[in-house]
């Protein structure tokens, strides 16, 4: 990631407020990209998130210098904290003092991917971040897993570890998972920050009109559709082991791709330590990736009721920018900030995301304090 990016933030609009929509804009230096290059299917997606499930990469060269003047979230092995939730081992850790925020990855990635995010804004605020259930450090449990499995985590963690209202960051899968547990928390739930969120628009109507399945779907079709999945999704994994494979995943996704280095890399890969990594992954791309049509944006968004930041690559491959503007025209209490970044924005320009949320963070203060009065 280039280091002479320019931080300068320009506010393009009234203030926040319960009725005004709020846009930034940062300029920066950092290289254009065509959007035309910008195409995924969900082959690509599989390989793409095959990550979460972990891979070997033998003989890497690509570095692992931190990014100029920017504290690096220090590495450990053995992990920092752990929970024990409905029987499982959940992964999380915590640093500084102030209003709490709690950070939620994407689908493959740990606490460690917001290594340039959480030294920073623990400066100044109570930082939490946790690895989902499925995920990172934390045990991979083989259930079904669906939306409301992370809800339900993060909900908890809310009440049982963080015990005080708290403004919920997600990147990714983890930023549904954030939008979820704020409409799930509306008097803990202070704010929320979306980076290039999944979930989809859409009717959740649409399942009650399901015909009943025939006696040939059911008991032969459905059965082979499975077989034929989990062949596939096995190959897929098996490919995306492959040391080439992986470096190319990543640098994918990082559009500015100097900060695609081994500290990533490792905390990605570690966790294939894990029997289950590949059972976790074929039941998550099969089960609840490839069918996320149960729970939609505008059903979460009519029940949120906090203030909504979305840090947007604009730059990213599988969540274009015309999703943010679905979102921030759906939702009214909502404040935008387009960066030339790809999919995961928090890592790729750490600065620019840091400044964006500690202005908004203090623009939103007045309004906590009042909720909270």
């Amino acid at each position: 990631m280039s280091s002479s990016c320019a931080v300068s933030l320009t506010l393009r609009s009234d203030p926040l407020s319960s009725t005004n929509t709020t846009t930034f804009t940062f300029p920066t230096r950092l290289p254009q990209y065509s959007r035309s290059k910008c195409v995924m299917n969900r082959r690509d997606f599989a390989f793409k998130g095959i990550v979460a499930s972990g891979v070997s990469v033998t003989g890497s060269s690509m570095v692992s210098e931190p990014v100029q003047g920017l504290e690096r979230l220090p590495f450990k092995p053995e992990g920092y904290n752990y929970w024990t939730w409905r029987g499982h081992k959940i992964h999380y850790l915590v640093q500084g003092e102030g209003l709490p925020i709690v950070l939620i990855h994407g689908f493959g990635a740990s606490v460690f991917h917001w290594r340039y995010n959480i030294p920073e804004l623990a400066k100044k605020y109570k930082v939490y971040a946790l690895d989902l259930l499925g995920f990172g450090w934390s045990d991979k449990a083989l259930i079904e897993y669906d939306a409301v499995v992370w809800r339900d985590q993060v909900v908890d963690f809310m009440k049982e570890i963080v015990k005080e209202p708290a403004v919920i960051v997600g990147n990714s899968l983890g930023g549904f998972a954030a939008l979820m547990s704020a409409a799930e928390l509306p008097a803990q739930a202070t704010g929320v920050v979306l980076l290039n969120s999944a979930g989809q628009f859409g009717n959740a109507n649409e399942l009650s009109n399901k015909t009943e399945e025939s006696f040939l779907q059911k008991n032969i079709l459905k059965p082979l559709k499975e077989i034929f999945q989990r062949i596939v999704l096995n190959v897929v994994f098996w490919q995306s082991k492959q040391p080439a494979r992986v470096e190319s995943v990543l640098k994918s996704v990082y559009k500015n791709t100097s900060n695609v280095d081994d500290y990533l890399v490792e905390s990605i890969t570690r966790p294939a330590a894990d029997p289950n990594a590949g059972e976790v992954y074929y039941r998550l791309m099969s089960r609840f990736m490839l069918n996320q049509t149960q729970y939609t944006l505008n059903s979460v968004l009519s029940q949120l009721r906090c203030p909504l930041l979305l840090i947007w690559g604009d730059l990213d491959p599988w969540v274009g920018p015309s999703k943010a503007n679905q979102i921030k025209d759906f939702y009214p209490k909502t404040t935008l900030v387009n960066l030339q970044a790809g999919h995961c924005p928090h890592d790729e320009v750490p600065e620019l995301v840091n400044t964006a949320l500690v202005e908004w963070l203090s623009s939103l203060t007045p309004e906590i304090s009042r909720q909270n009065s």
